[in-house]
């Protein structure tokens, strides 16, 4: 199903995906201004014309046109500090002032002189934001940023968790006991970050080690490296699996949070940290099967990874984005065979067949699922697909 441009919020995360793999592919390449081959559509007289674009600012600058306003973005969650996470590398790059005020300005919308945010931590999903207060306090000093930080971290000291200790996804009925993919990279990298930044690292590092291998004790599928979306610790969802207590099917994006989370993480695990290796075989095997997975001729990934073949399936932007990252990334620092730096590439260039500058010189970003179901193989495809700026 095909919606409406600019439908939803979690076009912000999907956004900041194309600009974390471009910053990882140009720092491999070591290529200037991160500029690429662009599609201009709608010029020259076959309807279409290529110039060179540096696609990390054409997207900043496309999002600060349609949203000049930063505390409109919207409230405190995941999409829009990613995207906004994605806006501060880029000021690192260019040093653009007005890179990093739009982000602070967001920031400031919702943390108050006294560190309080506006919107209490009950999901994971709300964790995120916290990566923005290490940034700006580590950038400004500004103690309203450590002290929201801490905030978000000592949540953790109350936050539920299944009988063997996973954090639940959210704290509230509809996720009461449930485990999600996703819930990884919402909370996990800014917690190792908090510890390292805050001589907090001694439980931070340990806690964020625990928790991606429960997960996987739950949500793995023994026979290869995939990992299923949810997992339901009742058993009584309808989409639960009566002896797994996991969903159905291997969703793309789900795969791309835990696979991004797991190198965010090994990043400042410890070299001699006692759970690293068990990360590394993790991810290893993961990158394995997604290689298995990746369709051959446009090097993206399909909306059920390992289903390609199902008339519904269809190539999906954000995971193909996710994806690239992560196997660059782990070849990059030799969690991987350096041979899967073909398939990073692969995938990159791929994603870039899915962006585009309009005549108004704006970006689209194209072939999205906005989100998915947690039930059958039809509820799954039936994802919205969406066509974003």
């Amino acid at each position: 199903m095909k919606q409406g441009i600019g439908k939803a919020p979690k076009v912000f995360c999907l956004l900041a995906g194309i600009l974390l793999v471009q910053m990882a592919m140009v720092s491999q390449a070591n290529a200037k201004g991160g500029r690429t081959t662009a599609i201009v559509a709608n010029s020259g007289t076959d309807g279409q014309a290529v110039m060179d674009v540096d696609w990390s600012k054409a997207v900043v600058e496309s999002t600060m046109k349609r949203n000049p306003d930063p505390p409109k973005l919207g409230r405190w969650q995941y999409p829009q500090a990613l995207y906004l996470m994605g806006q501060f590398q880029l000021w690192q790059r260019t040093k653009d002032p007005r890179y990093f005020d739009y982000m602070k300005s967001w920031v400031d919308s919702h943390v108050d002189d006294s560190g309080n945010i506006d919107r209490p931590i009950e999901s994971l999903d709300n964790m995120l934001p916290g990566n923005l207060l290490l940034v700006l306090y580590q950038e400004t000093k500004q103690e309203k940023y450590k002290l929201a930080a801490a905030k978000v971290r000592e949540r953790l000291n109350t936050y539920p968790r299944t009988k063997d200790g996973g954090f639940w996804h959210a704290n509230d009925e509809v996720h009461r006991s449930q485990l999600w993919l996703d819930g990884m990279y919402m909370s996990m990298p800014f917690l190792v970050r908090y510890g390292n930044a805050f001589n907090d690292g001694a439980y931070a590092n340990d806690e964020a080690a625990k928790q991606i291998l429960i997960y996987a004790s739950h949500l793995g599928d023994p026979s290869q490296g995939l990992l299923y979306h949810a997992y339901d610790e009742t058993g009584t969802q309808s989409w639960a699996d009566p002896q797994t207590h996991h969903s159905a099917e291997f969703w793309c994006r789900a795969l791309g949070w835990y696979g991004m989370a797991i190198v965010d993480i090994l990043d400042v695990l410890p070299a001699n940290h006692p759970k690293r290796p068990q990360l590394i075989a993790i991810l290893q095997k993961l990158i394995k099967d997604l290689a298995k997975y990746q369709d051959s001729k446009t090097g993206l990934w399909y909306q059920i990874v390992d289903k390609g073949t199902l008339p519904d399936n269809w190539l999906e932007t954000s995971s193909s984005s996710m994806y690239s990252y992560t196997i660059l990334t782990a070849v990059k620092k030799g969690y991987v065979d350096k041979s899967y730096e073909e398939v990073a590439w692969k995938g990159y260039h791929g994603v870039l067949t899915k962006i585009s500058l309009g005549p108004d010189g704006m970006t689209t970003l194209i072939d999205i699922c906005e989100g998915t179901n947690l039930g059958d193989q039809a509820g799954v495809l039936s994802g919205a697909e969406a066509q974003h700026q």
